[in-house]
């Protein structure tokens, strides 16, 4: 019988992504559990869960990539395809975000005295953390396009120091995003204002701690060897992912700091 070879990739039949989703709905519940009821232990057993389930699905991910080969260009086209879409899909949701901002930027409604920011509402100076955390992620920008460029070239030793410099820079904004939170003189229920604060640099932050996540395993990836100087998606996508993040965190910074203060 005649042997029929196709460049696609079917994956086998894989636990990980019903039991991730259970993890995560579990984590929404226990969300909502801590609002309520200060109780914190539903969340820390839903986050082990999810983080197992993470753990095992990217083991598998990695071990059909790099070790079986099943990583085609055909495949890689399809997952870079997906890549883009999943951006795509995340630009419509901080673009929704902005919307919500622009239309009460623009003709601030009788509610808030028509007047914006809303008064009595004390904004963050954009010459203070604002424009360090810009800074630091502009220069996160450019350690991890070194990276890039070092691993092209198979320079392991640079990609590693510019990739753990790009793993910090992300865990010390997130730092300075906390203390300017804790620091905050509003809330997220202080009128539109703070609802709209909080929402957009609250996800955008979600979203720079998921990114220095994406970038540690990539840093683990390289340390192991399990990447090429032609074939190496994974890291890209990281790449392309944290170059999203810093744009949007561009117009955050202009529209959210710099026109409200």
């Amino acid at each position: 019988m005649k042997k029929l070879f196709q460049p696609f990739h079917l994956v086998t039949f894989s636990p990980w992504p019903l039991l991730l989703s259970f993890s995560i709905l579990m984590m929404m519940f226990s969300m909502i559990n801590i609002f309520y009821y200060f109780e914190f232990k539903l969340m820390l057993f839903s986050l082990m869960c999810m983080l197992i389930c993470m753990y095992q699905w990217w083991r598998d991910v990695v071990r059909e990539s790099t070790y079986q080969g099943f990583h085609t260009d055909k495949v890689l086209l399809g997952i870079k395809f997906g890549m883009i879409l999943f951006i795509i899909s995340e630009l419509f949701f901080f673009f929704s975000i902005f919307w919500g901002y622009f239309h009460m930027f623009l003709s601030p409604s009788i509610e808030i005295g028509c007047i914006w920011p809303p008064k009595n509402i004390l904004g963050f100076n954009y010459l203070m953390i604002p424009l360090l955390n810009t800074i630091i992620l502009l220069s996160s920008g450019v350690s991890v396009t070194l990276c890039h460029y070092s691993l092209i070239i198979s320079n392991k030793k640079m990609s590693l120091v510019s990739m753990l410099i790009t793993v910090m820079l992300g865990l010390i904004f997130t730092l300075f995003q906390y203390l300017e939170y804790k620091e905050s003189t509003f809330s997220i229920s202080d009128s539109v204002y703070g609802s709209l604060f909080f929402m957009s640099t609250g996800f955008h932050g979600l979203h720079v701690l998921i990114g220095s996540i994406f970038l540690l395993l990539n840093f683990f990836r390289i340390m192991l060897n399990n990447y090429s100087s032609i074939h190496h998606f994974g890291f890209e996508a990281a790449v392309w992912y944290w170059h999203f993040v810093d744009l949007v965190w561009l117009f955050l910074y202009l529209l959210i700091y710099y026109w409200s203060y």
